[in-house]
């Protein structure tokens, strides 16, 4: 198994997705891998509306950092096609490894969040060296979406704890379901 093979069984990319090439910058500090990947020539891909093969209208080049290799910062490349779905225009698809709108792949958003779980999101801005605002975005589309989910329909007695987090006018709220709680 060559070098090409690992990586792209280590970014998990399954067809028409292939990784092209790759390059360490280790003349810049800390050092950089760039994976590039490309669909296949001819592809067809998923409407994002409807879910028909659909033929693609063009390319964006589009970067997202990925997981460290080793101590080495990685970013993922592609060329991200447009399709042209005859009943709902030209849409731009999603690609497996990232969300929409991230400058993260999946891998580097989950990371992100099993260590903002045990630690302040400075420390883990630092950890990863990206800034805390990047890393608040990312934290806020998965509570705003854990949120959302969120079912409260059983929940029938709230404790309510208010504590400042520093001195001045910033405030921690946490509340509990006290039933729950009392069960455990």
């Amino acid at each position: 198994m060559d070098g090409t093979q690992i990586l792209t069984l280590g970014l998990g990319l399954e067809a028409p997705w292939l990784l092209k090439d790759q390059h360490l910058d280790t003349s810049v500090s800390p050092h950089r891998l760039d994976l590039y990947v490309e669909a296949e020539r001819g592809s067809l891909y998923p409407c994002p509306e409807c879910g028909k093969a659909c033929p693609a209208h063009d390319f964006a080049d589009k970067t997202w950092r990925h997981l460290n290799f080793f101590q080495h910062h990685c970013y993922l490349h592609a060329r991200v096609p447009r399709t042209k779905c005859p009943e709902h225009g030209v849409k731009r698809i999603e690609v497996p490894w990232a969300r929409p709108g991230s400058d993260f792949t999946l891998l580097f958003e989950q990371a992100a969040m099993s260590l903002v779980k045990e630690m302040p999101v400075l420390a883990v801005s630092r950890q990863l060296e990206i800034s805390d605002k990047r890393l608040w975005r990312i934290v806020h589309h998965y509570v705003g979406r854990m949120l959302s989910e969120l079912d409260l329909a059983n929940v029938a007695t709230v404790g309510v704890d208010e504590t400042a987090s520093r001195r001045g006018h910033r405030y921690v709220t946490v509340f509990l379901d006290m039933q729950r709680k009392r069960n455990r």
